[in-house]
């Protein structure tokens, strides 16, 4: 039996009444119960146990006055063309551009995402209240916003929003609950991108596949993967160009420290230099002329071999460095792929891994600092690498430093750079799994290095004069390793080289110090090609992709988030437009072909930098989304409109690559395979092997490619089982190619020899 009581609200605003009705439905031993709703099971079960949920059902948690529930990242979707127009289904110019006059979204068809959606549906139209418990960040939101407007649920919604899994972090965030509607702004933000890609995606994929695909290849097309598949393709096509350049350098030994002769500069990079610093300090441009080749360079060797040389002059300059930032993702992703050729997705799953085990703060993010309340914190996680003390050793006794380099609130969001957690101490980071554990510790050593007092140190300037010429070398003087000691011991432990530009020591040199004759000789070099890029050089590009064309105040520069970044690499890779070459990410043929077909405003980076910049005030409430929306809208419309023609150069990249199956033996031009025929590419030669010529159809038999590559290398090809329509039977003969130059190609038959009998009988 069902008991029903209606409650009327009257809320009087601007001399209007508006009347709320909630209907509660409660059964006698039931109560209404708060639903948390998490993005995964792994998620969901961390936050059952601080709320002491401990019962588990079908699809959640229950217990304490909570059910526990999760989704498994997406499983809502915008829907397909053809669910929004009957006539979108087939691909044709004449649908372009779809823009549909309201988005909706579906289930991904799924059984696992289908039954665990009845789950969350159930339990939201029976709750008292939802808490969104989604990953901290726009593409989270936007997940758990679906599933809630799919599943209809009508009832009050608090946002949990934490940065860490530990149990510190979500009894806090559980005491701190926000109203969803703070969040709505990045909600538009996640919603505007999604509808903003789809218009892109699709309606740039059709255009390009039915114009140039031929209906045979999908011509995949998107905001962030194309301009990514351009950096790439545009590297490739300057190796392919590169034109070594050569150039001599003239050197000098003494004391076991290596002199190079100054070399002017050009006048090109005098003006550059001068233009870069607004004309306000004069360019000193000493030394000798570029060497033009080598026997110039053992002229001059020649000439001051013998002499003496003078130190003209000994400088000493003070400098301190401080420590690298802290991680973000993709400083995080281009690190792991240096030093252990991590792909960028294997690092997201890893530091993911990492942060559901509690021992790591949210991942997806893009700042590298840490926000001031972390302070206090930090001694006690640095305290928990118990296990790793020769790491931390060089802290022992130090306070650590509040440098605004590390610790600004004014740079930090929604969330703070990558670091451990507190429950570091209680984690055994020796039986993590290997690559868990590389990453843990170069985020950990990341943490010291940043909590370490600079690297202080002198350089030394020492130029020597032989005959007019100036040679000089540098060097550095340690005055403090500060964080570069962790460093150093943290290489070692990886059994890594030490860091570049520490510079060597150079002997104490005096100014007026003479010395005799040194060694001296030419060189001769070549300028290099640029490498082809690799996963960390790639995330580095497509990370600063667009900056120079973009306000300084723009947060977002780049080629997509942190957060799908590794998705579009490995999307590229898997559509076959990018193939992996050891470290090296090359384009393909078609990845060439597509590039060279678009127009620059969708290879170019500066529309999803633009676009970038555009959602990020969106989800900051400072942009209208739908003012950013109709520009999209108006931007397709001139896609379709503007790029509709085709040109024939274009459509060829495209077609069907012809295998070449033999020579032709009229006039020994390539023969290539056909639909119906293998034929002479000189179509004036004539020269034609068709599959269903009568010889072969009246013989029930169709001529294949290796029959016909026989007959081109051969003259011959074995065939068996052709039929004979006068004795009802098959038989095995060899076809002899019989070409008379005559319009249509003639074969005659060898039949194999019957073997001779005991009696002599055939």
């Amino acid at each position: 039996m069902r008991l029903y009581k209606l409650t009327i609200t009257n809320i009087f605003a601007h001399s209007e009444i508006i009347m709320y009705f909630c209907l509660f439905i409660i059964r006698k031993d039931d109560v209404l119960m708060k639903v948390c709703i998490a993005e995964k099971p792994s998620v969901a079960r961390e936050i059952a146990e601080v709320l002491g949920a401990t019962q588990r059902m079908n699809g959640y948690i229950e217990g304490n006055g909570y059910q526990v529930t999760w989704t498994f990242g997406h499983l809502c979707t915008l829907k397909e063309p053809h669910e929004y127009a009957e006539n979108w289904k087939r691909w044709s110019l004449g649908s372009l551009p779809m823009i549909p006059p309201r988005f909706g979204i579906k289930l991904i068809e799924n059984p696992t995402y289908e039954q665990q959606f009845k789950v969350i549906e159930s339990l939201m139209q029976n709750a008292e209240m939802v808490i969104n418990c989604g990953d901290a960040g726009q593409e989270g939101e936007l997940i758990q916003r679906w599933v809630m407007q799919k599943a209809g649920a009508r009832c009050p919604v608090k946002r949990l929003w934490i940065s860490s899994l530990t149990e510190e972090a979500i009894r806090e965030g559980f005491a701190k609950l926000k109203d969803q509607t703070d969040f709505q702004s990045l909600y538009e933000a996640g919603l505007s991108r999604a509808m903003g890609d789809w218009l892109l995606g699709m309606n740039a994929t059709r255009l390009y596949t039915i114009k140039y695909g031929q209906n045979k290849q999908v011509l995949s097309i998107g905001r962030v993967q194309t301009p990514t598949l351009a950096l790439i393709d545009n590297r490739q096509l300057e190796i392919a160009n590169f034109e070594p350049k050569q150039y001599w350098e003239l050197k000098t030994n003494y004391r076991d420290t290596t002199f190079s002769a100054l070399i002017r500069k050009s006048d090109e990079e005098i003006a550059a230099e001068e233009e870069k610093n607004g004309g306000k300090k004069k360019i000193d441009n000493p030394g000798i002329d570029p060497i033009a080749n080598r026997e110039e360079g053992e002229a001059l060797v020649e000439r001051i071999k013998d002499l003496p040389f003078v130190v003209t002059s000994v400088g000493k300059k003070d400098g301190r460095e401080f420590a690298p930032r802290l991680f973000d993702l993709t400083s995080l992703q281009v690190e792991c792929n240096k030093k252990f050729a991590y792909s960028a997705d294997e690092t997201l799953k890893l530091i993911q891994s990492l942060y559901e085990k509690k021992v790591a703060t949210y991942p997806r993010v893009d700042t590298t600092f840490l926000s001031d309340d972390i302070y206090p914190k930090c001694p006690a996680i640095l305290k928990g690498l118990r296990d790793y003390e020769v790491l931390t050793a060089p802290l022992a006794g130090t306070t650590l430093p509040k440098s605004k380099k590390v610790f600004d609130n004014s740079k930090v969001t929604d969330h703070h750079a990558i670091i451990p957690t507190m429950e570091i101490e209680k984690t055994d980071i020796k039986a993590l799994p290997l690559g868990e554990r590389n990453l843990f510790l170069l985020v950990c050593c990341k943490l010291l290095c940043a909590s370490a007092e600079p690297y202080v140190y002198e350089t030394v300037t020492a130029t020597f004069d032989c005959c007019g010429h100036s040679f000089t070398a540098k060097g550095k003087r340690v005055i403090s390793e500060g964080w570069r000691e962790i460093d150093r011991i943290f290489r070692a432990f990886l059994k890594e080289k030490p860091a570049d530009g520490d510079g060597d020591m150079l002997p104490d040199f005096t100014e007026g110090q003479t010395f005799d004759s040194a060694e001296v000789a030419v060189t001769e070099h070549f300028t290099q090609p640029p490498k082809p890029y690799t996963e960390d050089t790639l995330l580095s590009a497509m990370e600063n992709a667009g900056k120079d064309g973009i306000p300084d105040e723009a947060e977002r520069k780049g080629l997509g988030t942190p957060a799908t970044r590794a998705a579009i690499i490995e999307k590229l890779v898997a559509a076959g437009f990018v193939e992996r070459k050891g470290k090296s990410l090359i384009p393909t043929k078609a990845g060439i072909n597509l590039v060279t077909i678009l127009p620059e405003p969708l290879t170019s980076p500066m529309l999803t930098a633009e676009w970038e910049q555009k959602l990020t005030e969106i989800a900051k409430g400072s942009t209208d989304p739908d003012t950013f929306m109709d520009g999209i809208r108006t931007m397709i419309q001139e896609i379709v409109s503007t790029y509709s023609c085709i040109s024939e150069d274009g459509k060829k990249l495209f077609a069907p690559e012809k295998e070449v199956i033999g020579t032709c033996p009229r006039c020994g031009q390539p023969v290539y395979e056909g639909k119906k025929n293998f034929a002479c590419s000189d179509r004036s030669c004539g020269f034609v092997l068709w599959k269903n010529d009568r010889f072969w159809t009246s013989r029930k038999k169709e001529l294949t490619k290796k029959m016909a590559t026989d007959l081109l290398k051969k003259g011959r090809t074995n065939v068996k089982g052709m039929w004979s329509e006068k004795k009802q039977a098959t038989y095995d003969a060899a076809v002899i190619l019989d070409d008379t130059g005559g319009k249509y190609i003639n074969f005659k038959l060898e039949f194999p020899k019957r073997k001779v009998g005991a009696d002599g009988r055939k």
